[in-house]
């Protein structure tokens, strides 16, 4: 089952992005309203820990591919068990939710806490499946359940030089830590 943002005592609702950060509840209702509109929904999904000017071109360029953008965000707990450094995430989900909903071209933010975000790609049966060109189709999972229902698989390049990885490497190496 999806992970539920809103249970957090955190999260303000008065926040304008808040319409943006979809509970597990409110997918199919939101899809239902989309497709039915004739919208053609894009999906993508990550950690986004430190946001950066290589996100930030990744998420553009994968909303050009539709008309609505879905960014579903690891929780805390899976980005814990991703192969990623101990001290990941740096930012916790409310901050990542906050800053990711807060992009003008993503339409909605949804947090998963499995280790994929195969159940949310089956529930959205997006237009388009995202990742960045360091994966291989065959390799992205939830590819073939769009793919089956008619939905295209895209891959993006990266901005060279930006990674999340790197940029948390500096800031060890500055600190000596």
């Amino acid at each position: 089952m999806a992970y539920c943002f809103l249970k957090f005592a955190k999260w303000n609702p008065k926040m304008k992005t808040s319409s943006k950060i979809w509970e597990h509840n409110q997918i199919e209702g939101e899809i239902s309203t989309l497709k039915a509109n004739g919208k053609k929904i894009v999906f993508t999904n990550g950690c986004f820990d430190i946001l950066h000017a290589g996100h930030v071109q990744y998420l553009e360029e994968a909303s050009e591919l539709g008309d609505f953008l879905i960014v579903a965000l690891n929780t805390d707990e899976s980005v814990q068990r991703l192969d990623k450094s101990p001290a990941r995430p740096l930012q916790n989900e409310y901050s990542r939710c906050h800053v990711m909903a807060s992009l003008g071209f993503v339409g909605a933010v949804v947090l998963f806490n499995e280790d994929t975000p195969k159940e949310i790609i089956e529930i959205i049966s997006p237009n388009v499946l995202v990742k960045g060109a360091d994966y291989e189709i065959s390799n992205i999972v939830g590819a073939d359940w769009v793919l089956k229902h008619g939905g295209e698989v895209k891959t993006i390049e990266f901005l060279p030089g930006f990674s999340t990885s790197a940029i948390e490497k500096k800031i060890i190496a500055a600190h000596k830590l």
